[in-house]
């Protein structure tokens, strides 16, 4: 019986770790894209029921460099343009009443 060279051992060993630890990193990753997509690994339910006053209702980036930000205060929406030099803000309005 003709038994392997060392060498060849060798290289397979490497092969076979290598390819476990690339599985265990692409494992890794989808484990993370999988929390960022539903929040994160302190997912909150709600900003009311924490006493928070404070909330980003949704952001939408405009270019590289600028981003609209729409920001909910106590009972107040607030539209804010977000630039590198500079903040504006565009509207300034309360929230709509729930109709009775």
């Amino acid at each position: 019986m003709i038994s392997p060279e060392p060498e060849t051992v060798s290289w397979l060993r490497f092969a076979f770790a290598s390819s476990v630890v690339l599985a265990l990193l692409a494992l890794f990753a989808l484990a993370l894209k999988w929390f960022a997509a539903r929040g994160g690994f302190f997912l909150t339910t709600s900003n009311a029921k924490q006493g928070q006053r404070l909330s980003v209702v949704s952001s939408l980036p405009l270019d590289g460099r600028r981003r609209l930000v729409l920001v909910r205060c106590d009972e107040r929406e607030y539209l804010l343009l977000l630039g590198p030099s500079h903040d504006l803000l565009l509207d300034d309005s309360p929230l709509p009443k729930p109709p009775s």
